[in-house]
């Protein structure tokens, strides 16, 4: 896959709850186009509900649609499972990256690439990377909230990404996104003069 693919790409990456979404459409406002690598997981996933259907049990699908969240439950606590779906669902997320990449890169401007797993699976040659940080007590706090877990719950789901702090060693730009909304903005904006 060559590197001109991506040239004015910007992988997007951090870790659960740490306000990737958030920044994306925060990004978005500000007239960057963005790619969402777990939006395509999502349509990806109903599109081959019957594999996951006869890869895991029929229980985890309902009228064509996969149960995400009784399907996480058997991911994020079982290795075997979590490599099964990734080796159905990684090539065809990634054929979608490069499709909608083909198109941006048209523009010849920058654009991002929003990868929960940039670091830990490296599969597309972006050479540019923004890593969204929270401190991972934060980031258990904001993860417990919105998905309305118990602190092991949230624990184990962050366990299974890298650690935040070694993504933010690893990332060539950070945006701090520990305290609020509007401290956000300004972070983006900052980003944004610095892309530009």
């Amino acid at each position: 896959m060559s590197i001109d693919l991506f040239k004015n790409a910007i992988a997007l990456t951090g870790g659960i709850s740490t306000g990737k979404s958030t920044t994306c459409n925060l990004l978005k406002l500000h007239g960057f186009l963005t790619i969402d690598a777990d939006k395509i997981a999502h349509k990806l996933l109903d599109e081959n509900s019957h594999k996951i259907a006869s890869m895991f049990g029929e229980q985890y699908v309902e009228n064509g649609k996969v149960l995400r969240k009784e399907l996480g439950k058997i991911i994020f606590s079982n290795e075997e499972n979590k490599l099964k779906l990734e080796a159905l669902l990684h090539p065809l997320i990634k054929d979608e990256i490069i499709k909608e990449s083909r198109v941006f890169e048209m523009q010849n401007k920058p654009y991002f690439v929003d990868i929960p797993l940039f670091f830990e699976k490296m599969h597309y040659p972006i050479p540019r990377s923004l890593v969204v940080y929270t401190p991972s007590d934060i980031q258990v706090q904001r993860l417990m909230q919105r998905d309305n877990i118990s602190e092991e719950e949230a624990k184990l789901k962050i366990s299974n990404q890298w650690d935040i702090e070694k993504k933010k060693e690893l990332a060539d730009m950070v945006i701090d996104n520990s305290k609020n909304l509007k401290h956000l903005q300004a972070e983006v904006e900052r980003i944004i003069e610095q892309i530009i």
